[in-house]
């Protein structure tokens, strides 16, 4: 088999070899695994291209406690065992974030749209009521409002590649509802997957207390919002994008 013509699970290359499969079956029973065993909240939301905000992807994420003020999370385009990992995301404190300087907190972003939209979900287990796992979400949301990610994609699954090409591109989040075209119909669609609904979410979240975000993150959507007045921005969007940290 050409694994240069072969597409398995979405990647390009043979299907696994029964030699791989044997290695793989000892591997889980002999091997601890003990950092993927710290996951402990599965997250579903959307990310945007900080190079192109035209452009977003769902993203499963996977996330474990490294302490109280830092998180970890590893990024997978769907929920499925064959998902691929199409990214990372680490999640720090507003405590932390503030200690950062200026020019790293721009590749930060906010998650308070995220949560009081509805649009961050916390899948839960088949069987259980939606009601009692929605109390446990909404609780996990307080926590999450107020902390800031940065997050990396090394897969544009989006644009159908087969393969990860390309450097990392740096992901944002939506701030607004405005900013992504057809946010409606795009939620929608994720919800009855998963036999939720953002606006009641977004309803039960209502009581949730919106911090104040730092001036210095969510930095996309303030460039694009200078391109818009100023030519001039060209130099600080670039500088955002490619993720340096030159001043402007």
């Amino acid at each position: 088999m050409n694994a240069t013509e072969n597409v398995t699970n979405e990647a390009r290359g043979n299907p696994l070899a029964p030699k791989s499969q044997v290695l793989e079956t000892g591997a889980a029973v002999g091997q601890s695994f003990a950092p993927v065993k710290q996951i402990c909240a599965h997250l579903n939301a959307f990310h945007v291209y900080a190079s192109d905000p035209k452009r977003c992807v769902e993203a499963n994420h996977y996330c474990s406690h490294l302490n109280e003020d830092v998180r970890q999370c590893l990024i997978y385009d769907t929920p499925a065992p064959n998902a691929r990992l199409i990214g990372v995301e680490y999640m720090i404190s507003a405590t932390l974030y503030k200690t950062l300087d200026p020019e790293e907190r721009k590749l930060w972003h906010s998650h308070v749209f995220e949560v009081k939209s509805g649009m961050l979900i916390m899948p839960g287990p088949d069987g259980l009521p939606t009601g009692i796992w929605e109390e446990a979400e909404t609780k996990e949301m307080e926590d999450v409002v107020g902390i800031y990610g940065k997050t990396y994609h090394f897969w544009q699954v989006d644009r159908g590649d087969k393969l990860p090409l390309g450097g990392p591109e740096l992901m944002m989040s939506f701030t607004k509802e405005d900013q992504c075209p057809g946010f409606s119909e795009l939620i929608g669609e994720r919800d009855s997957r998963y036999g939720v609904s953002h606006v009641q979410k977004k309803e039960k979240r209502a009581y949730i207390e919106e911090p104040e975000v730092h001036n210095d993150a969510d930095r996309v959507w303030k460039v694009e919002n200078a391109m818009q007045k100023f030519a001039g921005a060209t130099k600080d969007q670039a500088s955002l994008l490619k993720g340096t940290h030159s001043s402007t």
